[in-house]
Parts: structure tokens; sequence; C-alpha cells
């Protein structure tokens, strides 16, 4: 049995133009090929809190140093992460906040990226510790990205990039829903483009593990 995980992030629910892209792409996946499980996080209908102090405390001492009250602190987090390793596709659908990663989603990523568990610092950097496997992300944005004043800065992308490749995760392919305020045709322009991206996403996507 294959797991595909679905991390969705918009407060919009079934209205929202990333999850709907993202709940596609997964349904295309998973009919490609037979003997999937589609995993999903909604970030917006369960939200996670972010790490607190008791979090922190915790994460700063070796395993070894760790007791009850620290395994605790620290569940939420090993839970999260190791639904991301039972996976052999992640897709995330976020919709874009104040040119970056809405709250909710840099709550998952706060608890997901952990030093010592998921990545460790060596003399020439930051080291993955999880398995690269295909990574998908559809961001959807109200107006349109690129330079001001016509388009807005994409602080979004680069970021879930980089920090999904300091974990180990870095075949990512992404695709940005743009205008989505701006009328019909914008969005179906946009839904257009969508589809064809994922059709070429679900390749790559359902080909065996090591394929």
């Amino acid at each position: 049995m294959r797991r595909l995980l679905h991390v969705s992030a918009s407060p919009r629910g079934a209205a929202s133009f990333s999850r709907t892209v993202g709940e596609e792409l997964a349904g295309a996946v998973t009919a490609a090929t037979p003997g999937w499980t589609v995993i999903r996080r909604d970030l917006s209908h369960t939200p996670l809190p972010h790490p607190g102090p008791d979090f922190a405390r915790a994460n700063a001492l070796a395993p070894d140093m760790r007791g009850p009250a620290e395994e605790e602190a620290l569940a939420r987090s090993e839970a999260l992460i190791a639904e991301v390793e039972a996976a052999d596709v992640l897709v995330i659908s976020t919709p874009m906040h104040n040119y970056t990663v809405p709250s909710a989603l840099k709550a998952w990523i706060d608890h997901v990226v952990r030093p010592g568990r998921t990545f460790r610092s060596t003399p020439t950097g930051k080291q993955g510790l999880l398995a690269d496997r295909p990574a998908f992300a559809i961001v959807s944005c109200g107006g349109r990205l690129g330079a001001p004043p016509a388009g807005q800065v994409d602080f979004l992308t680069p970021y879930l990039r980089y920090v999904l490749a300091t974990i180990g995760l870095s075949s990512l392919d992404i695709l940005c829903l743009e205008e989505m305020n701006r009328g019909p045709e914008k969005v179906a322009a946009a839904r257009a483009a969508a589809r064809l991206w994922s059709t070429a996403c679900v390749a790559r996507a359902a080909a065996p593990p090591g394929g």
C-alpha cells in the first residue's frame, strides 16, 4: 500500500482553489495505479498550535536526556513527522497570505522541521535526514506575482523550496495559481493550466519507489 499525504492550509474549505487542485492531483495519482491510501491533513479545519516553551525545552535536549514530560511535548511533532516519513508522495495546497505562507502552514513546518530529527547541522551546512520523494505544492494567489507595482513579491515559493530541502525533500514541483481574485476569465485560465500541470505530474508521482 502506497500513501499520499495531502496537507492543505486554506481557510476557504471547498471554495479554495489550491485545495481543489490538490485534491484533483491526489485523485489523478491514485487513479493512475492501484493500491493508494490518501491521508489528509487539513490545517484549517484542525489547526495546529505553534510550538511553545515546553516544545522548545524538550527539543533542545538530546533524546537520551528526555523524560516523559519532554516526550509528551514532542508527541505532536513526532506524529506529524511520521506522516511525512510514511508518505510516498507529498502534496501541499496553500494560499499566499501577505506574500508568504499562512500561519497554519507555518505551524506545521515548525513541528516538522526539527534539528536532530529531520535535519542535522554539519560544518558544510544543514543536512536533511528524510528520504527524498515526489513533492508537489499548489499556491493560490489573489493577485499577480512579479515585480511591483504591477505584481507582488513572492516570498512563499523560494521559502517552501528551501525549508523542505532542509529536511531532504528537494524534489518539489510548484504550481502558482495567480490572479484568482481578478474575475472568472483569470480563474478559468488558471484552472486550465492546473489541469495540464497535474497531468504532467502524475507520471512522476505514480512511479514505483526508486523507479
